[in-house]
């Protein structure tokens, strides 16, 4: 369970898809979580330190089902899987199980499997900070490659969220969410890595989108393109 456990520990938010053969299996309070919110049957293999490990999983070829219905209850999922063959192993005298790894983070705003999309809704991740006493917002489908941004005072965040309903925010602590972020399906209080200021987020920005700047683009606050950086 080493190897669970070193991955583990760098998606302390996600339930762990393990991949072993034809089934992802999860595992301890993973498979406990996923059993209840899926109605699967919840067994034990072996034990950690004297304690019977619970552990469920799910048929590869029936993923996208399962994944569906643990995003609508607002999980998060990292898919792990093998990242070598038994033979290219073997080629190389490793001992112990293969390379396995995190190939994909499955949240609400990251969806793009017409399976996992909701027909007829826009399936958002939006992006919002403060800067210089106004909240700069962005927002995008990655499903479709819709992406906007917007600026808006105190008063008007509450009403710009309403009108977009997205599946997912992404949001410093200090920014006031609030009865919205309590019936969401997933929002990410987390310290947001920005440039150094806004005209440092412009030009990355420019970069991102190979332009030599934004000015084709439209107008952009500071705010807004903190935001979308």
């Amino acid at each position: 369970m080493a190897q669970w456990f070193a991955i583990k520990a760098q998606h302390e938010d996600s339930l762990l898809f393990f991949r072993m053969g034809d089934f992802y299996e999860l595992f301890f309070a993973d498979a406990q979580a996923a059993s209840a919110a899926l109605d699967i049957a919840l067994t034990a293999r072996g034990q950690h330190q004297g304690e019977p490990i619970a552990m469920c999983g799910v048929p590869v070829s029936q993923a996208e089902t399962y994944l569906a219905r643990l995003i609508r209850r607002g999980f998060r999922v990292a898919i792990v899987e093998q990242l070598e063959d038994p033979a290219a192993a073997k080629a190389r005298g490793a001992k112990g199980p293969l390379k396995r790894g995190v190939v994909r983070l499955v949240t609400p705003g990251t969806l793009t499997e017409e399976a996992l999309l909701e027909a007829g809704r826009a399936n958002f991740c939006a992006a919002i900070v403060a800067h210089e006493g106004v909240f700069g917002l962005a927002w995008a489908d990655i499903s479709t490659g819709q992406f906007e941004t917007e600026q808006s005072g105190p008063d008007g965040l509450a009403a710009i969220l309403g009108r977009l309903d997205p599946a997912e925010i992404l949001a410093a602590e200090e920014i006031p969410l609030g009865a919205y972020a309590a019936r969401r399906v997933e929002t990410r209080r987390m310290a947001l890595h920005l440039p150094a200021n806004a005209e440092a987020a412009a030009r990355d920005l420019a970069q991102r989108f190979g332009a030599a700047s934004l000015d084709a683009f439209g107008d952009f606050s500071g705010a807004e393109a903190l935001a979308a950086s």
